[in-house]
């Protein structure tokens, strides 16, 4: 079963005829799965990219290699680069792209913990929703935080359309 946050998001967005995709690092589908779990699933979820990895970030994204150097490949930029490239697969009216770090072995600092999450939302006519927030707990326990904050963040953007 989805969560609330996505569920009730998800029947706005389907009130509202858009369709969704994301692009996934740190949640690792967990985001998709939800979506796919939802009553309008098959309304408004295109579907999603797990980008895992560095190189899945550069080469299907085309993430130039100077940007993930300059701001890590866990970061705002980088969040905000896979939302706007993620309708070259998609024809999504909304597009959302989470990177971050769940676990330590990454590119965190103490400015940029474990638990600091990303989240970047693309709406219809180029609006854009930028939010960074550290979370904390197991990795599971951050992963299911970012995705509850996404759905609640997607609420109010949908509700202000």
């Amino acid at each position: 079963m989805a969560s609330e946050k996505i569920t009730l998001c998800s029947s706005r967005i389907a009130e509202k005829k858009l369709k969704i995709a994301v692009a996934e690092s740190a949640t690792a589908g967990w985001l998709a799965s939800e979506f796919a779990l939802v009553p309008e699933s098959g309304e408004i979820f295109l579907g999603g990219i797990v980008c895992y990895d560095v190189s899945t970030k550069e080469e299907l994204f085309a993430i130039p290699k100077n940007v993930i150097d300059e701001f890590s490949p866990e970061s705002a930029e980088v969040t905000r680069l896979l939302a706007e490239r993620l309708n070259r697969y998609f024809k999504c009216d909304i597009a959302i792209a989470v990177t971050g770090l769940t676990s330590t072995g990454g590119s965190e600092t103490p400015e940029k913990p474990v638990g600091t999450m990303f989240i970047h939302i693309k709406l219809p006519d180029n609006k854009y929703c930028a939010h960074r927030e550290v979370f904390e707990g197991s990795p599971e326990e951050i992963i299911k935080q970012t995705v509850s904050r996404t759905g609640e963040l997607l609420c109010g953007y949908i509700d202000a359309m």
